[in-house]
């Protein structure tokens, strides 16, 4: 099945078969307490398993244990060079506009409502920081990395999901496909890669056309790793603008969770920092990146910040040009960039390492019933027109 192929109705029925399996296997045999425990011991590529570890987990954890085949290294050193160049601004719009965005589509809303996370924002955010953190290291894919072993456990709390909303009766699979399906896990892709992109631009971050595609490049990468049909994911940046245009077209738009979740995430950022002066811009970023439509929906609040936020791309572009036009001054603000990220993930995670595992139980209360060149500057590809 080619990406033609793949109708949005086959996407939307389609879950993760592999993962799927081992879960329900583990929950049959109740073994998903002694796998949790087991697993947090396994934390980096290259560890020997415990001994006690599920069968069914071993055999997952070896068939899973590898990047696939089809790896263009070269493309994978330009996605962490871009990283490395732009990781705060990376940062930021995923913390700004690509959460925000997957509360923009009230079934997505819905589902992380049904999650235990809802009432710990701070770790959803954390787990994701760390992920991209993880991937965009030299050592992503050799022994000693913590990349992999995180992909392995994110593709296994997916499944979960999946397995306690189908178990529980708590989910509309006829009027809202399988949870976290095929067509979800790829407008997330979508989310964290194109999105950002878009971000990145809008904010007037200078970026190479070279830069931009291995971004991408390496967030496909991620998708097949954590389950992503690659029949039917887009292969390049036009493909996906396709993808993405369509289906915010057929899923965007109100939800009380939406607006729930928006609220918390800017009650966290708010808190991580210091003082309160600062705190309206937080808001007012939300509101430039995705757009008034959009923030209205998600009661983003309106603040006097609003229109200063504006000014961001001229401040960022003064920046861009120091740093493209000195390398010492490139090395001080990818270094600044980097000490940024740590600092944020610091605060969110308070020092520890995020473990990410299967939940026993979803929450009943919110039980759900429905160094690049910088010649060629990047330009996004253009909206879908239907």
């Amino acid at each position: 099945m080619t990406s033609t192929e793949a109708s949005p109705d086959a996407l939307r029925r389609a879950g993760d078969e592999l993962a799927d399996a081992t879960v329900a296997t583990l929950f049959e045999r109740g073994e998903v307490g002694t796998f949790n425990t087991l697993m947090r011991y396994v934390s980096r590529v290259g560890q020997d398993l415990p001994a006690g570890l599920p069968e069914v987990a071993r055999e997952y954890l070896h068939a899973t244990s590898a990047p696939p085949a089809w790896v263009d290294w070269d493309e994978m050193e330009k996605a962490r060079l871009f990283f490395v160049d732009n990781n705060v601004h990376i940062s930021t719009a995923l913390s700004f506009a690509a959460m925000p965005a997957c509360y923009l589509v009230p079934h997505v809303a819905r589902l992380l409502s049904a999650t235990h996370g809802l009432s710990y924002p701070s770790k959803r955010m954390a787990e994701t920081g760390q992920f991209t953190v993880y991937l965009m290291r030299p050592d992503a894919f050799e022994a000693g990395s913590r990349f992999i072993p995180a992909a392995q456990k994110v593709r296994l709390l997916h499944a979960s999901i999946r397995h306690h909303l189908r178990r529980e009766n708590r989910w509309d699979t006829e009027t809202l496909g399988t949870p976290i399906c095929q067509e979800d896990m790829i407008g997330g892709q979508m989310f964290f890669s194109l999105l950002v992109l878009d971000s990145l631009d809008r904010l007037g971050v200078h970026m190479s056309t070279e830069g931009a595609e291995a971004y991408f490049y390496a967030w496909r990468v991620v998708g097949a790793m954590l389950g992503v049909d690659q029949e039917a994911v887009p292969k390049d940046l036009a493909a996906a603008r396709r993808f993405l245009d369509q289906y915010m077209l057929r899923h965007m738009g109100l939800s009380a969770e939406g607006a729930h979740l928006t609220r918390q995430l800017i009650d966290l950022y708010e808190e991580v920092v210091p003082g309160t002066f600062f705190d309206p811009v937080v808001s007012a970023l939300i509101r430039h990146l995705i757009g008034d439509t959009c923030a209205d929906w998600l009661d983003v609040p309106r603040t006097p910040w609003d229109t200063l936020v504006k000014a961001a791309p001229h401040l960022l572009g003064v920046l861009e040009t120091i740093e493209d036009r000195s390398p010492l001054g490139a090395w001080a603000l990818d270094r600044l960039g980097y000490l940024t990220t740590v600092l944020e993930l610091s605060s969110l995670t308070r020092g520890r390492v995020m473990h990410y595992a299967i939940p026993d139980q979803l929450k009943e209360e919110y039980g759900v019933d429905t160094a690049l060149p910088r010649t060629r500057r990047w330009t996004p590809p253009a909206p879908t027109v239907t």
